[in-house]
């Protein structure tokens, strides 16, 4: 599973981007813009082949899911820890993110996966995970009911190595949208991913 996070803040053509990333076998797309309004959400969500919302992922403007036909909701580790994910059990796909493996271990099934973070140094945020051993704990992993995503770094050349560690999907961010053409890095990172 390739799962692609959006930048926070909204490049050009990014939705048209996305559709060709969609075309080109993305199986999810984490929308994590925690800086828009609800009018520059929809915009965004309008501007998006509707025969793709079943493949996204809400961080925020969960009502907007009824009107956008998505059933999946990513709550971060502090909302996670607030319970604020409780009222969408039942309602659709959950996942949440953690930071080591021994808070995965411990996570029930009202998840479907978590983001583990940051298995390599950070591409997006400079300086984030320059010390990251969370690569070498997942062979600690002893949590059968959620599939663990590796998160944090990943780009064409280590794609092969992190899925070679026995995570069940990949989230690539600074890997796609840091570079010179971002539809072009997917398919480099799904091409190696399929060797």
């Amino acid at each position: 599973m390739i799962i692609v996070i959006t930048p926070e803040l909204t490049v050009p053509d990014e939705t048209d981007m996305v559709s060709q990333l969609f075309r080109k076998g993305l199986d999810l797309l984490h929308i994590r813009k925690p800086f828009i309004s609800r009018n520059e959400m929809t915009d965004f969500l309008d501007g998006i082949d509707a025969a793709f919302y079943s493949q996204m992922v809400l961080h925020s403007h969960y009502e907007l899911a009824d009107e956008y036909n998505i059933s999946r909701f990513h709550f971060r580790e502090e909302m996670r820890l607030n319970g604020e994910y409780k009222a969408y059990i039942g309602k659709g796909i959950l996942s949440t993110s953690v930071h080591d493996i021994e808070t995965y271990n411990t996570l029930d099934k009202d998840w479907e996966y978590a983001f583990i973070s940051p298995v390599f140094p950070s591409i997006s945020k400079k300086g984030y995970g320059e010390n990251t051993k969370v690569i070498h704990e997942i062979s600690c992993r002893n949590n059968p009911d959620l599939k663990l995503v590796a998160l944090g770094g990943i780009n064409e050349k280590n794609i092969k190595e992190v899925l070679d560690y026995g995570v069940d999907g990949v989230a690539l961010l600074g890997g796609i949208w840091e570079s010179d053409d971002p539809v072009q890095a997917f398919e480099k990172c799904r091409r190696n991913a399929l060797l």
